[in-house]
């Protein structure tokens, strides 16, 4: 069966190319072009939402927040569509459960990937792979190993942990607070400046593909592949 898109976006070409795109992949599509549209046609209840952060009444993360509040449509993925300059718009996306975000303009092929990856995470969680790769960099989950160009390096328990939480969480931006709760817990006191120590040392053993972890000032950090 075809699964549905929910498409919610105010200028009318993006849809239109959005649209194209998703029923040429076998999608079938439905269109919002403001909010107060989206939350109607959620309750169709779509295999995701496509959701543009600027459009009105009310704005995409609102929608969000609402959608996710709402047990009735909680469970559907949801793929925010960001300008560049709203970084801090998408990590408050993903704080309120959000699923994924791609930056303005589109890209057709790196879109339908993502909505393709996180449709099928969404029907399977439990299926996660052991392995990631991230150019030569590869992060065994299993075995706790690091291997840089078929080489393994050890990196301590504290900074296997980080490198795999931002590898698992790919293409978002991780806030500093919730670094410290995934790696340290809640309960335990611990410096900001300790995560800048951990991030330095890992990238120090990255070597050249240090440049895999990006930090967003004032934010928290981001691998970008």
């Amino acid at each position: 069966m075809s699964k549905t898109v929910l498409i919610v976006e105010d200028e009318k070409d993006i849809v239109e190319l959005l649209k194209y795109n998703l029923q040429k992949e076998g999608f079938n599509v439905l269109v919002a072009h403001n909010g107060k549209d989206a939350l109607d046609k959620a309750k169709k209840i779509p295999n995701l939402i496509l959701l543009d952060v600027m459009i009105p009444e009310p704005d995409g993360l609102e929608v969000t927040r609402r959608l996710k509040k709402d047990k009735e449509t909680s469970h559907i993925p949801i793929i925010l569509l960001t300008a560049k300059s709203t970084e801090l718009d998408e990590v408050v996306g993903l704080e309120l459960g959000a699923d994924d975000y791609i930056t303005k303009p589109v890209s057709i092929p790196r879109l339908l990937a993502r909505i393709k990856k996180v449709i099928r995470n969404k029907e399977n969680p439990t299926e996660k792979n052991s392995t990631i790769i991230l150019d030569g960099v590869v992060i065994d989950s299993t075995n706790y190993k690091v291997l840089i160009d078929k080489k393994e390096i050890f990196f301590p328990r504290k900074e296997f942990q980080l490198l795999l939480y931002l590898a698992e969480n790919k293409g978002r931006v991780i806030k500093r607070d919730s670094i410290l709760s995934a790696i340290w817990g809640d309960g335990v006191v611990v410096l900001d400046r300790t995560i800048d120590v951990h991030i330095r040392k890992i990238r120090e053993k990255l070597g050249k593909y240090a440049d895999l972890i990006q930090t967003i000032k004032g934010v928290g950090y981001r691998i970008e592949y």
